[in-house]
């Protein structure tokens, strides 16, 4: 039982970390966005408004599709 627990929360912290990265990167890319010339800021902040959780749904999918192609090989 107490294997599982440490297991758990193993998993819990690296999950946190990932998304703690995740956002720390997201910030440095908004803070390099005041340097562009004001008709391409706000672009620039729209490329980093994608949410933790889409970026992992779309790095599984892509994933996915790497593997699937490879098979097929």
């Amino acid at each position: 039982m107490s294997k599982l627990l440490v297991v758990l929360v193993m998993f819990s912290i690296v999950g946190c970390s990932n998304k703690a990265i995740y956002d720390n990167l997201r910030l440095d890319q908004r803070n390099k966005c005041v340097e562009e010339p004001l008709s391409t800021y706000f672009e620039c902040v729209e490329r980093t408004n994608k949410s933790y959780e889409e970026y992992e749904r779309e790095r599984k999918e892509i994933s996915e599709t790497q593997k699937q192609m490879t098979e097929r090989k």
